[in-house]
């Protein structure tokens, strides 16, 4: 799931309007996992919401796993 930096979150919503599995919500001002929503996770792990946050205050850390 995607982690944010509350501290750097000014709540803009720029990430929750492009979250397509609606993973986010704004809350107090700031964005925050929706920890109601179906799936229990970023079931797409698509990365927008990092690309679009102007602030950086959300990243969407990942393994990479090679396989021979």
């Amino acid at each position: 799931m995607p982690q944010i930096d509350t501290e750097k979150c000014d709540g803009c919503g720029v990430c929750v309007s492009v979250c397509s599995c609606k993973a986010l919500i704004i809350v107090d001002d700031k964005v925050r996992y929706n920890e109601s929503h179906e799936c229990g996770g970023c079931t797409r792990w698509c990365g927008n919401c990092e690309l679009v946050c102007p602030q950086n205050a959300i990243t969407c850390p990942f393994e990479i796993i090679v396989e021979k």
